[in-house]
């Protein structure tokens, strides 16, 4: 099969401010779609919707994100990262400005939807470029851990600026205006930036049908897996966790702790991802990524078994530990291709990704209802078997080592 080079080098590259685009693009959306809780919890009454209707404001973004993921992810490949950057960060801009022209929830539920689209797009391609600015798969590793921080921070700030909106007497749409204006921003400074061109070979060219086949690839799916595993345990914690806590009592510790547990759990998440852009540069991932799992499973296990008690402590210091996981994981995942295939792997992960962040809840909720009568720690029993499944999928990779040739095949071909 012929190959054909699609491109190599960053001369006249700005590497900085390239890489600023891109952490203001994980911290913009983070900003709306970790606020998700806030804002269910104002539309649900000003709307008067049922809990099944306010949770779509939650899936309707989730499920657009996975279908972009595995169906658009190969733009950010066949059309280049700048291009698929700006397309998406246009279209998410305009979807997130039409929510100042209407208050019904058929169009909240539209704009939601077309705002995921257009996440899975930028987002895909932002993961792309990633590798194309990191030098080794070792760096690669280490600049996703520092672009997912400044999406923990996004992920609290959001949340902040719709208590703080509402408490002004204006409505959380306001966010979205803000969304879109900082889109705009960054769609100006991106046109005027000169971005990395693609480097490796392509043999296969960029389409859905190529996505879909690495599904067949042992990698591709073993990190996906691992992933969707993260993905399930940590939304468990900023969507139920406030729900499993409530009528808590105990010290004044331990209440402070049960009023802002799930920001807690960003502010520790958003410190570790700062944190493992330095830790993994001196300490092996495979050892971290097991060490975090065991401690992740031992926080859920002791909060499932002796309750809120251990939980309401536990389970918000386990962001510390979750912190690494998923961009240590995504990196490794991505970085197993050749970079002209990264916008493809970046959207599969993605697919797994927002799936779980969709499905892992409602099956707590399920579980919750059927075997618990609505008590919520029988959801968390549930949630503490995904992570001991991570916990295992840790052991595997700790001992077998299984990427430890496509890494180093990327290292050669790919970052050399």
């Amino acid at each position: 099969m012929t190959r054909t080079q699609v491109g190599s080098g960053k001369k006249g590259v700005s590497v900085a401010l390239v890489s600023a685009l891109t952490y203001a693009m994980f911290f913009m959306f983070a900003m709306t779609t970790d606020a998700v809780g806030e804002i269910i919890k104002i539309a649900r009454v000003d709307m008067n919707l049922s809990n099944t209707e306010a949770s779509a404001f939650h899936w309707a973004t989730m499920i657009a994100i996975a279908m972009s993921g595995i169906g658009l992810g190969f733009l950010a490949d066949r059309f280049g990262r700048k291009k698929t950057i700006i397309g998406g960060l246009a279209m998410y801009g305009v979807a997130s400005a039409l929510f100042m022209t209407g208050q019904s929830f058929q169009l909240y539920f539209t704009l939601l939807f077309i705002s995921g689209l257009a996440i899975g797009v930028f987002k895909t391609s932002a993961l792309a470029l990633v590798g194309d600015l990191a030098n080794s798969t070792d760096d690669h590793t280490s600049r996703m851990n520092a672009v997912e921080g400044f999406f923990g921070v996004g992920a609290i700030i959001g949340p902040l600026l719709v208590v703080w909106l509402t408490g002004q007497g204006l409505s959380w749409t306001w966010l979205y205006m803000i969304a879109a204006c900082l889109c705009a921003l960054m769609i100006i400074a991106a046109l005027v930036t000169e971005y990395p061109p693609i480097t490796g070979e392509k043999e296969t060219p960029a389409s859905v049908r190529h996505t879909l086949s690495l599904l067949g690839n042992a990698h591709a799916l073993g990190f996906s897996l691992a992933i969707a595993l993260y993905v399930a345990c940590e939304v468990a914690i900023f969507v139920w966790l406030p729900t499993f806590l409530e009528g808590f009592t105990g010290t004044n510790t331990a209440m402070m702790f049960a009023a802002y547990a799930v920001m807690i759990f960003f502010v520790l998440r958003a410190v570790g991802r700062f944190l493992g852009a330095w830790i993994l540069r001196i300490v092996d991932w495979k050892l971290v990524m097991l060490a975090f799992a065991a401690i992740i499973f031992g926080c859920f296990l002791a909060s499932a078994l002796i309750g809120k008690s251990a939980a309401v402590f536990l389970l918000p210091l386990s962001g510390l530990f979750m912190s690494m996981i998923y961009p240590t994981l995504n990196s490794k995942g991505i970085s197993c291709f050749p970079k002209s295939d990264h916008g493809a792997v970046a959207g599969l992960i993605l697919f797994f990704t927002a799936a779980s962040a969709a499905f892992a809840p409602l099956l707590m909720a399920v579980a919750s209802d059927r075997f618990g009568g609505g008590d919520m720690r029988i959801g968390f029993v549930l949630a503490t078997g995904f992570a001991g499944l991570l916990f295992v999928m840790g052991l595997v990779n700790w001992i077998a080592n299984p990427a430890a040739a496509a890494l180093k095949a990327a290292d050669q071909s790919e970052y050399s």
